[in-house]
């Protein structure tokens, strides 16, 4: 049998000029050029100074500074934070995805149930309105809940009896604290992809299951949550490409220079942040840097293999 004519149309469709492609979708090219040119200047054109982590840097003499080899990652792996500010890291945000994860996929499912356009709108305005809110604010409104002497929360457990606590001294309450302000701050966000992704299923499969008497928990467990996996798979794999990066704005914010909670709430970012400002080193935070991205580059393309042998239809990649 001749397949010439396949062979001719797989050819053609090979060769597609790129430029054409793009000036035939130039809109929404033009859409992503921001995000494009943002990528480029600060994801690639500052790949070079990566060297930085390899030199004992000077800034007279710029990229010409002496090659220390490995003596930065060693002075960094030989503190007593190394370990510290990696478990922290993780820990913090594993938290994070899981709880983060769960309240969002929640949210969602609860809105995608309301059937009052009004109260939906004000619900869905009312949990967005967190996220817009800065970290600082939020760190101030926290110390007016939180504060040993003027705290909202300290002066109902008087009132009841108790003793007042002082938070900002006690540091096994914090990773419970990071984790509500975290939630509250980015589930009724991240909510609105979920709920995106459940209202692109197709109706007539929810009134098939009601017709055979399906009540609504079984339509959300047995129909809702299984179409949901591929979104909750690739959200989670883009979650733990990140898992090594603090969210720096929250930590710096709420803890400020507290050494008492440090040990416990002490990131990669702010770490660097205080490494650079105390140190002046350059070359030392760069390493620090560099390591964080080593490993969650390691944890995403480990997490996606994962997926891509267990559940393909969820893998990035």
């Amino acid at each position: 049998m001749d397949n010439t004519p396949v062979k001719v149309a797989a050819k053609k469709h090979r060769l597609v000029n790129p430029f054409a492609e793009v000036w035939s979708k130039k809109f929404l090219y033009l859409l992503a050029l921001p995000a494009i040119v943002y990528t480029f200047i600060y994801g690639y054109m500052t790949l070079p100074y990566i060297v930085i982590a390899f030199q004992k840097f000077h800034y007279k003499t710029g990229m010409a500074s002496p090659f220390s080899g490995l003596d930065n990652f060693s002075s960094f792996f030989r503190s007593s934070w190394a370990w510290a500010v990696t478990r922290n890291t993780l820990v913090i945000n594993i938290l994070f995805l899981i709880f983060g994860t769960v309240f969002a996929i929640l949210l969602a499912l609860l809105l995608n149930e309301i059937r009052g356009k009004a109260f939906l709108k004000v619900t869905q305005s009312a949990m967005l309105f967190p996220y817009f809110i800065s970290w600082v604010i939020v760190s101030y409104m926290l110390m007016g809940i939180l504060g040993t002497e003027s705290g909202m929360l300290n002066r109902v457990i008087q009132r009841m009896g108790g003793e007042r606590i002082n938070f900002y001294a006690t540091p096994r309450y914090w990773y419970p604290i990071l984790m509500i302000l975290n939630i509250w701050k980015y589930a009724g966000y991240n909510s609105i992809i979920y709920l995106a992704a459940i209202t692109g299923i197709d109706e007539s499969i929810y009134e098939a299951a009601a017709i055979d008497g399906a009540t609504r928990f079984k339509r959300v467990r047995y129909i809702t949550l299984p179409l949901l996996i591929p979104t909750i798979s690739i959200l989670t794999l883009m979650s733990i490409g990140r898992i090594f990066y603090g969210d720096f704005g929250m930590m710096y914010a709420i803890i400020r220079d507290n050494s008492t909670l440090m040990p416990i709430t002490e990131v990669i970012d702010t770490y660097v942040f205080r490494t650079f400002k105390n140190t002046g080193n350059p070359s030392l935070t760069m390493a620090i840097g560099l390591y964080q991205s080593i490993v969650g580059f390691i944890l995403v393309f480990v997490s996606n293999r994962l997926v891509r042998r267990y559940y393909p239809e969820g893998a990035l990649f």
